[in-house]
């Protein structure tokens, strides 16, 4: 509700959100509301709709791929034992993963742009959850398929004796980094790519392969270094949760009649 004048109180009041107007608005409407306009532009409003959808939306990517990347670390140390893997991951390992995935990658998904549909979608409800439309059940299979992925890797490279930790460690790294791609903002037609987020997922990818292939790295993190055999392994299992979850968000959009824009057909 927007609103300058003394009759616009109550009105302004009871909106979920009430904006009044800074310069010619009286006293009594800039009381009642939640927002006053310092500029009276109501394209302003529009303007801070788009930022506020943007925001969130970054933040439920961001929650996807976190809390997906973190439940697969879960099942994989919960699992791996009773699949032959002994202790799938050390402590220093997780640490380092996460430090990886929750760290520039993780900043980058916050700072993509909006959707280019952002304004056309109807507003979603005051009450609804910030995981609520699906987004618990995205990460509850996300996680699984990532889980899956890390733990059929590892079952290969003890079976071939291979140094199955460090393809179980590197796997899960390179499996999120391959998420955090598929789970950006859709772009425009014709439009270019934004760099922050491939900037971040390429350092996080060197400071990966850093951890296996560096002497000072691997003792610290009791990685051996891997074959090229080994290494196309790796990417290949690390591959498949990012070609499922593309696949099944572009069927989904098509079941739904939203296009890749975020716009519906």
């Amino acid at each position: 509700m927007t609103g300058d004048g003394v009759n616009d109180g109550p009105a302004l009041r009871r909106a979920d959100i009430g904006v009044a107007m800074g310069r010619g608005g009286t006293e009594v409407a800039r009381q009642a509301a939640d927002l006053v306009l310092q500029d009276d532009n109501l394209a302003t409003v529009v303007a801070a709709i788009g930022e506020g959808r943007r925001i969130y939306d970054n933040i439920r990517r961001f929650l996807r791929y976190a809390l997906s990347g973190g439940l697969a670390e879960v099942i994989v140390m919960l699992f791996g034992p009773f699949l032959g893997l002994g202790i799938p991951l050390l402590p220093a390992q997780i640490l380092w993963v996460n430090m990886l995935t929750h760290g520039l990658p993780g900043v980058a998904l916050g700072a993509e742009p909006a959707d280019p549909g952002v304004l056309r979608r109807p507003p979603r409800s005051p009450r609804q959850s910030v995981l609520g439309q699906g987004l618990a059940a995205q990460i509850g299979w996300t996680g699984c398929v990532v889980a899956a992925a890390v733990l059929a890797a590892g079952i290969w490279a003890e079976a071939t004796d291979r140094p199955w930790q460090t393809i179980v460690f590197a796997t899960l790294g390179l499996a999120q980094l391959g998420l955090a791609l598929v789970l950006r903002a859709p772009r425009r037609r014709g439009a270019g790519e934004g760099h922050f987020l491939n900037l971040a997922v390429a350092g996080a990818l060197a400071a990966q392969l850093g951890a296996i292939y560096l002497a000072p790295l691997g003792e610290l993190l009791s990685t051996d270094p891997l074959n090229l055999s080994d290494l196309a392994v790796v990417f290949a299992a690390s591959a498949v949760p990012a070609a499922v979850v593309s696949v099944v968000n572009r069927c989904r959009g098509w079941a739904t009649g939203i296009t890749e824009e975020g716009v519906r057909r």
